[in-house]
């Protein structure tokens, strides 16, 4: 249940314009310092985790690993999706509640 909600809740941020999908555009606004929260695919490579780990760590980012890339991506109206990067604080926080509820 509550992974459907996040799930909904990915798609209303989405949808109001606060999510940036796309790993070179989630890297800018990780290092623009606009991202509040970023969501990685459990099922992304292990380098490519790495790297979004690390980046996140450095610019003080938090980040979570939730879902596999094709429910990711189809909550969010793609065909998948490694990386989301919510942009409003608000959102971040609600995600992050709804996650530590599971």
């Amino acid at each position: 249940m509550s992974d459907q909600r996040i799930l909904q809740q990915l798609g209303l941020i989405k949808r109001a314009g606060k999510l940036v999908t796309g790993t070179d555009a989630c890297m800018t606004s990780i290092r623009s310092g606009q991202a509040q929260l970023a969501i990685v695919a459990k099922d992304t490579g292990d380098n490519a985790m790495k790297k979004y780990r690390d980046k996140c760590a450095y610019y003080n980012v938090p980040i979570l690993e939730l879902f596999d890339k094709v429910t990711l991506g189809h909550a969010v109206g793609k065909s998948h999706g490694a990386i989301l990067v919510v942009t409003d604080k608000g959102f971040a926080q609600r995600i992050r509640q709804m996650s530590e509820g599971q």
